[in-house]
């Protein structure tokens, strides 16, 4: 079983260009929708902020999983990169989630 993308020369196959193209724009949209995703941390920082302290298990286990998802898209032998960049949010407002839940 394969654990990277990596596909040597002899076994590459030919992909159709209407494939590639679907691909691109799945991948884009799933970046956006990811971040997004993250960003919506906004409202329990804003609770956070206000006294209104969320549960911060949710915020946690979110923060560990884009920085697992991170971690593999970066070192994977071609870098994904929309893994990486929808992912980086997720590290950045999950910390800033759990942080404003104890300092508020």
């Amino acid at each position: 079983m394969r654990v990277d993308n990596y596909v040597s020369p002899e076994e590459r196959k030919r992909v159709d260009e209407r494939r590639i193209k679907m691909l691109k724009i799945f991948s884009k949209v799933a970046t956006v929708t990811c971040i997004l995703m993250y960003v919506s941390y906004v409202p329990q920082i804003i609770a956070n902020f206000s006294g209104n302290p969320v549960n911060p298990l949710q915020p946690a286990v979110a923060m560990i999983n884009a920085t697992l998802w991170t971690c593999y898209g970066w070192l994977k032998t071609y870098k994904d990169i929309p893994i990486i960049v929808s992912n980086v949010p997720g590290i950045v407002f999950g910390l800033v989630t759990l942080v404003t839940v104890y300092v508020h």
